[in-house]
């Protein structure tokens, strides 16, 4: 269902409404959710987020990577979601064009990668060859984890309880109150929210 929402862009401030593109649909072990988009018009900005139908408390999801196996598991990621590999110090925040996806671990993985990639490229073009050998060094663990020849622990920490790894033995705890104030909680949560209730209950501009 696509519709208009009278709120301003977050990012350049367009005033006239975005879009929003919501759908509901029953995932198993998160349940019903509904998945909503928001765009500006203006700008371009976009971003999705996946809200489920019951309320839930800001949480820790962690989960060891022990087999290539556990490559397919199933992930959902919300746009608040700090995503950790806790046993190689790699840790990724949302910033103000996050969004969330629906994936596996393996995706996760990649896109791990691609930041080291890009890092990679960077330390190259200046030369930095100590930069250049820690890198290598996370690259060649990243191929030991895909193989199943290397554990890691992948840990999912969303104050909005958004995310979820989406199979057995996943250890969940609730977040500290440290946690909950050091982590970001994403550019647009109040309007994802918003979007969400206001699919339930009917958009303002049918389209």
């Amino acid at each position: 269902m696509e519709s208009t929402i009278d709120v301003s862009c977050i990012i350049c401030g367009f005033d006239e409404g975005l879009t929003m593109l919501a759908h509901t649909e029953e995932i198993a072990y998160f349940g019903e959710h509904t998945q909503v988009t928001l765009s500006c018009p203006g700008c371009g900005w976009r971003q999705t987020d996946f809200i489920p139908a019951e309320a839930r408390e800001g949480s820790c999801q962690s989960y060891l990577i022990d087999s290539s196996e556990d490559l397919q598991v199933r992930v959902i990621r919300g746009s608040a979601c700090t995503v950790r590999l806790v046993e190689l110090d790699l840790e990724v925040r949302p910033g103000s064009h996050s969004t969330g996806y629906v994936s596996n671990i393996e995706g996760v993985l990649n896109r791990f990668q691609e930041v080291i990639d890009m890092v990679g490229r960077q330390a190259a073009t200046e030369g930095s060859e100590e930069a250049i050998s820690e890198l290598t060094t996370l690259t060649e663990a990243m191929l030991e984890i895909r193989e199943g020849q290397r554990g890691v622990t992948l840990e999912f920490l969303d104050p909005h309880g958004h995310s979820m790894i989406l199979t057995d033995n996943v250890d969940s705890r609730p977040l500290t109150p440290e946690e909950i104030e050091d982590l970001p909680i994403g550019p647009a949560a109040g309007l994802m929210e918003a979007g969400a209730a206001q699919s339930r209950a009917g958009p303002v501009t049918e389209e």
